[in-house]
């Protein structure tokens, strides 16, 4: 009777462990809230897997997301600072409340006329992402080798860009480079997909969301904290709208020149953190992911996406010596082509909302600012025709939902035979 009992104990333990992960990281680390806005944290894994015997990388695939950058929009920091100083100007804050208020003036005085411009931080990111891929895979770069790089139009991807390839350049003066920025790319580098866009929010979706996140709305902690009056913040603030803004505005610090100075998290407490964290959190898994809430489409906006990285994969592969693909532009693009993948699990469905954290789906694991995947490609001349690649996640190795016989590396003839049959099925 006694082993019977000891496996639903065990599983439940484990279970146990394993649930709301982010609620412990966020705990231990309270900038993971952020989502998107989390300052890119480097690679975990110092040390990557060695090739199979008589294999050299030869050639890197690249997408990656423009560095940290200020908020977008001047509201974003106009509204709360001046909610907070007319709050101040009829006596109505605490102590605390006048210092976030003296935070928020600095922030926004930091801010002015940058909107989603990069910060210092996001160049000094894409200098040393190109610095670790230089250093990690040398075999890629040598002598007059030939860097394609193309960044959106967007002014913040092509400085991130410019930012990457100076660095390759201080390693490599020899590197021949090609660099752009045009409408002409748009179609893949930020595929606009109007019908799949319209089907972000179907009226399940939204119900779901709207009621997912009314059970997380938290921040009558944060207003008291603030302001001295509970009928003032009651009945003259909308108290949801504006604990985002200050949630977003702590959020973004840490991808600023005040990051060591200036911190808002002195305002909130763990689960408030972690409360706004889940709604936001559950908003991009069902606009960019592959939730069944909406019929689990929306990675498929990125499908121009991947059918490039294959076919331009497949002309470079056979060159002697191509180099790199090095393509720049944005969350929007980095998340769901994650989920097209599946890469490392996050293509899974979840239909309940609260289970999105139990099931380790964490968005700032995916895209914090200056997030990249990189596919590596490795040839051998004992197999000149079984060309093998492995493919990085913020520069750790991920897994793939293809059978290999030499995990992390895959064959890259299995790959395409996969993916242009998921992409072939898919009905536009």
């Amino acid at each position: 009777m006694k082993k019977y009992f000891l496996m639903p104990l065990l599983f439940f333990c484990l279970t146990t462990i394993y649930a709301q992960q982010a609620k412990t990281e966020i705990k231990q680390n309270p900038a993971l809230s952020a989502n998107g806005y989390l300052a890119y944290p480097g690679p975990l894994q110092k040390k990557l897997t060695p090739a199979p015997k008589g294999y050299q990388p030869f050639y890197i695939s690249h997408y990656g997301r423009h560095g940290s950058r200020y908020l977008i929009g001047a509201k974003s920091y106009d509204e709360p600072f001046h909610i907070l100083q007319h709050a101040d100007s009829l006596g109505k804050l605490t102590l605390l409340g006048k210092e976030t208020l003296r935070k928020v003036s600095l922030l926004r005085e930091d801010a002015q006329n940058r909107d989603g411009e990069l910060t210092l931080l996001g160049a000094k990111q894409h200098k040393e992402i190109a610095k670790r891929m230089y250093e990690r895979f040398p075999e890629v770069f040598v002598g007059k080798t030939h860097i394609d790089a193309k960044s959106t139009i967007v002014i913040r991807c092509i400085l991130s860009m410019e930012n990457a390839l100076q660095q390759l350049l201080v390693l490599n003066p020899q590197l021949t480079i090609r660099h752009d920025a045009s409408y002409h790319d748009m179609y893949y580098m930020n595929q606009n997909d109007s019908k799949l866009s319209a089907l972000k929010m179907p009226e399940k979706a939204k119900e779901a969301y709207e009621a997912f996140s009314k059970r997380h709305e938290n921040y009558d902690g944060v207003m008291r904290r603030l302001f001295n009056d509970d009928d003032y913040w009651h009945h003259q603030l909308n108290e949801v709208s504006f604990g985002d803004q200050l949630y977003n505005l702590a959020s973004n610090v840490q991808s600023t020149q005040l990051g060591n100075k200036v911190s808002l998290y002195d305002i909130f407490t763990t689960d408030e953190l972690y409360d706004a964290w889940l709604r936001t959190n559950a908003w991009w898994y069902i606009t960019y992911g592959p939730s069944p809430l909406n019929g689990g489409t929306q990675p498929y906006t990125q499908r121009n996406l991947l059918r490039k990285i294959i076919t331009e994969a497949d002309s470079c592969i056979a060159l002697p010596h191509p180099g790199a693909t090095l393509r720049y532009g944005h969350d929007t693009m980095v998340m769901p082509l994650t989920c097209l993948l599946d890469m490392n699990g996050y293509g899974k469905q979840i239909e309940d909302l609260e289970q999105l954290d139990d099931e380790n789906w964490l968005d700032y694991r995916i895209f914090p600012m200056a997030c990249n995947i990189q596919f590596v490609f490795y040839r051998s001349p004992a197999h000149p025709n079984d060309v093998l690649f492995k493919v990085l996640q913020n520069e750790n190795e991920a897994t793939l939902p293809l059978k290999t016989d030499m995990a992390p590396y895959y064959h890259w003839t299995d790959f395409k035979n996969y993916y242009l049959h998921k992409l072939g099925a898919y009905i536009e």
